[in-house]
């Protein structure tokens, strides 16, 4: 009995919440807006049912995969990537931690990408608020700074490969390449370029541990475990020449001016 008093009031609030939330949007501070957040509907028995719009839904759905797309359109792919190779090439282990490597990423891409995002806020977002422009010339507003960034960085052999899969044969200049065949070949072209600077930065750090395995070895302390001697060795060589410095700006010469 108690628990069917409980959900009684339970049911009953939620209905107060929603017809409150109902008249709310019905108010007219809420008549301007041309897409209804909640819909009400007779049940047939002579109640109301409440439900969420598809557009609503639709754009829930886009709002959730948006960080995801903006992440794989911009440098973050190429940054991330090349801090955890760092990382592991140090042998720190969780040193830097993962939430430092990512918040070092993020910072790094709005420092990277800052002309891009200007460029798409001062020729789309700004007119379309102030209702210049329509949605659609909008979206395509801010989609040339992205094509002309992704263009930069991506290479014309991936771009190829990308187009003979989806058979576009029509594609004459880089301006016709659809942005679903070139989101592809970007995230494609910066895995290389990011895996190619892993390596670079691999190198002495493996050398370092090839010498400190051979002194340990010629010494006779195969117990020994050589990671655990190297190691100091490793982030004093990258404390000297100013390791950091040089990550960063080498990761930020490296895209191409927008």
């Amino acid at each position: 009995m108690a628990r069917w008093l409980i959900t009684k009031k339970r049911a009953l609030f939620i209905g107060s919440a929603l017809g409150l939330l109902a008249l709310l949007l019905a108010s007219p501070a809420f008549s301007q807006v041309g897409m209804p957040i909640v819909n009400m509907v007779d049940d047939g028995s002579g109640g109301t049912k409440y439900s969420l719009t598809l557009q609503l839904l639709a754009l829930m759905t886009v709002l959730t995969l948006l960080p995801s797309l903006l992440l794989m359109m911009t440098s973050f792919v190429r940054i991330i990537i090349v801090m955890s190779l760092l990382r592991q090439a140090l042998g720190t282990a969780q040193t830097p931690p993962n939430q430092v490597l990512v918040g070092m990423a993020l910072f790094l891409t709005l420092f990277i990408m800052a002309p891009v995002l200007s460029s798409v806020y001062d020729e789309a977002i700004t007119p379309y608020f102030e209702e210049q422009i329509s949605f659609e010339t909008a979206l395509a507003k801010a989609e040339a700074p992205f094509r002309v960034f992704m263009l930069n960085q991506t290479r014309e052999t991936d771009i190829a490969m990308f187009v003979e899969i989806a058979g576009n044969e029509n594609i004459q200049e880089p301006a016709d390449v659809p942005f679903t065949t070139l989101v592809p070949a970007f995230i494609t072209s910066e895995l290389k370029s990011a895996f190619s600077i892993g390596f670079l930065i691999y190198i002495p750090f493996v050398v370092i541990d090839l010498v400190v395995a051979s002194v340990l070895m010629s010494m006779g302390m195969m117990m020994l475990s050589p990671m655990m001697i190297s190691m100091p060795f490793k982030l004093m060589l990258f404390v000297l020449v100013d390791g950091w410095t040089l990550i960063m700006g080498s990761l930020t010469s490296s895209f191409a001016v927008v």
